[in-house]
C-alpha cells in the first residue's frame, strides 16, 4: 500500500515509516503538521493515511481537522487516526460524512505489530475500526438514547461493528451462526431507522447512532 504518516514526534514517525517499510508497503510522504498532510494527501493520493489527532501550534485537534479536511476534498478516503487519549466525540467527527473508511486507535495499539497492521489494511479497504477501550467507555453509563429498543445481545453485536468486526469474526466470537448474526444486524437497523442501502454505508450510519448515543 501507498501511505502517508503525519505525526509530530520524529521518534514515532520514523518508527511507523520503518515498520511499514519492513512490511512492505511505500511511505509516500511523511509529514508533522495539519497543512503539511493535507498537501500530501492531495499530492499523492495514498491508500490509506495515518494520523496524530494532536499536532502543532496547539496540540489539540489540529491532525483531527486537518483529516475532515482531506475527506471533504477526497470524499472517503481512508484515515487512520492515532490518539494518547479516549475521545468517543472525535470517532463521531470522523464517521460524519458515512463514507466509512476510518480507524481510531490509541498509540499503545501500534506496539501490537499484527494488530495495528491488520486494522490498517481493514481501513484502507474502507473499513470502520474503532479502538476497544473508546468503545469501553461508551458503554459506561450510557442512558436512554437511540440505542433504548436494541437488546443486550443487539447492544454486543453492534459493539463489535464498532470495533470494525466483520460478520464472520463476530460469529466466531459469540460462537452462533452467520444467519444469527445477519438477524440481529439486520434488526438493529431496523430499530435504527436505517433504510436499506448498501450494507457497509448502514454499518457506518449504526457506528454512527452508537457513538453518538
Amino acid at each position: 500500500m501507498r501511505i502517508v504518516v503525519a505525526d509530530d514526534s520524529v521518534l514515532l514517525r520514523e518508527g511507523l515509516v520503518r515498520l511499514l517499510v519492513e512490511d512492505g508497503h511505500q511511505v509516500v510522504a511523511a509529514v508533522g503538521d495539519g497543512p503539511a498532510l493535507v498537501r500530501a494527501v492531495s499530492d499523492h493520493r495514498p491508500d490509506v493515511s495515518i494520523v496524530d489527532i494532536r499536532m502543532p501550534p496547539t496540540h489539540t485537534d489540529e491532525g483531527l481537522r486537518a483529516a475532515i479536511a482531506v475527506r471533504l476534498r477526497l470524499l472517503g478516503t481512508p484515515v487512520l487516526m492515532l490518539s494518547q487519549y479516549v475521545e468517543p466525540a472525535y470517532a463521531g467527527d470522523l464517521l460524519a460524512d458515512g463514507c466509512g473508511a476510518i480507524g481510531y486507535l490509541l498509540k499503545d495499539r501500534v506496539a501490537r505489530v499484527e494488530e495495528f497492521l491488520d486494522t490498517l489494511h481493514r481501513v484502507a479497504h474502507g473499513g470502520t475500526v474503532l479502538d476497544p477501550q473508546v468503545i469501553a467507555q461508551l458503554l459506561t453509563g450510557r442512558r436512554e438514547s437511540a440505542l433504548a429498543a436494541l437488546t443486550a445481545r443487539e447492544r454486543q453485536i453492534l459493539a463489535l461493528m464498532a470495533e470494525g468486526h466483520s460478520n464472520t469474526a463476530i460469529t466466531e466470537r459469540l460462537v452462533v451462526s452467520v444467519s444469527t448474526v445477519e438477524k440481529h444486524i439486520g434488526t438493529i437497523f431496523t430499530k435504527l431507522g436505517l433504510p436499506p442501502d448498501d450494507a457497509r454505508h448502514r454499518r457506518v450510519l449504526a457506528v454512527l447512532t452508537y457513538l453518538r448515543g
